[in-house]
């Protein structure tokens, strides 16, 4: 099937790990339709990620909590009006939440395009839907599945996080990496129930520096972050940084690439880094990774099988408390990074 110049409207407001698993299919829409322009709508707190994309042709911030109050419900109406103006040919909703499919139908596009989600019924609004192949398709996987019933063909030949020229530069000169073979950690997450206890990544760096003389580590984080980080750097002062809250999020980003590998629990930063193509060992508990894991790493994707897990859920009911987690043991971790260092060597 063959297009013309479509004018494209991409809702995935968040969370960042999300954001980042729907950049294919904004690569794959450009790459085989490179005269339609492409806009993202996404919430204010992660624009910086889009903005300036090369692929995008704008963004329409989503003021989440503004919005939330009436006395900024004209800013919203005013945003709607905005979106009707520009006759979208295609509106396509991969939040698909009842929000974000209200938002959609009201953009009042030629064609509105979604999944088959079923928690809000936001998939009574789409013209096109695509269905979960199975519950343990991933999102990645799931999203992409949009593409060939609009008459897009799907690939791997695509380049998921362009590096930021600038951005990239200025970590270089702030950070000044001369060939360090660093490894990322990433100990924080938002619920408290998908962190790996802070102890283990402490023993973890331990093992690992008594191991290897070659290597250094850069945590990664929120401002929230920054007392795990201080622990695991008291293990390695002299071969840590700890960067919680201390890096934008292109920052981070750019940190990533220059990074051999990285260990993390389930984030946000988890999916730049395997976006980027980087080793990714990631830590598990109450979350899938076959649906929402590291994509393509499920061989890294480590977790403790129980009765209860992969519970869903942001808080742990279980009897042992976290044990999902907790039994995972700093050597297991350990192993993989050993195999992973030798790989990327």
């Amino acid at each position: 099937m063959e297009f013309g110049a479509l004018k494209i409207l991409i809702l995935k407001p968040s969370s960042l790990g999300d954001v980042i698993q729907a950049l294919p299919v904004l690569r794959l829409l450009k790459l085989h339709l490179p005269n339609s322009e492409v806009f993202w709508w996404i919430d204010s707190g992660l624009a910086s990620l889009l903005e300036g994309d090369p692929d995008l042709a704008g963004v329409v911030r989503f003021e989440r909590k503004r919005w939330g109050s009436p006395r900024h419900w004209p800013e919203a109406v005013q945003s709607i009006r905005w979106m009707r103006r520009q006759n979208f040919d295609w509106v396509i909703d991969l939040q698909c939440l009842a929000r974000s499919g209200a938002f959609a139908w009201l953009a009042n596009g030629k064609l509105l395009a979604g999944l088959d989600e079923p928690r809000e019924g936001a998939c009574g609004f789409y013209d096109v839907i695509a269905r979960r192949a199975s519950y343990h398709t991933h999102a990645v996987d799931w999203y992409l599945s949009l593409l060939p019933l609009l008459g897009v063909p799907v690939h791997r030949d695509f380049v998921w996080l362009p590096e930021r020229e600038d951005v990239a530069a200025g970590v270089k000169e702030k950070w000044k990496p001369d060939g360090t073979r660093w490894i990322a950690i990433q100990p924080g997450a938002r619920w408290l129930n998908k962190r790996w206890p802070v102890a283990h990544f402490v023993e973890l760096v331990r093992q690992i520096l008594a191991r290897r003389s070659d290597v250094h580590f850069l945590v990664f984080g929120s401002k929230d972050d920054e007392l795990l980080g201080d622990e695991i750097l008291r293990a390695a002062s002299e071969r840590c940084w700890n960067l919680a809250g201390k890096t934008s999020l292109l920052e981070t980003i750019e940190l990533l690439r220059l990074c051999e590998l990285m260990v993390t629990n389930d984030t946000g930063p988890m999916h730049a880094a395997a976006a980027l193509g980087r080793p990714v060992i990631s830590i598990h508990g109450p979350t899938e990774p076959r649906r929402t894991g590291a994509y393509g790493q499920m061989q890294t994707a480590l977790k403790h099988a129980l009765p209860c897990a992969p519970c869903m859920k942001s808080e742990c009911s279980w009897n042992n408390r976290m044990e999902c987690l907790i039994a995972i043991s700093p050597e297991t971790v350990c192993a993989h990074v050993e195999a992973a260092l030798g790989s990327t060597r």
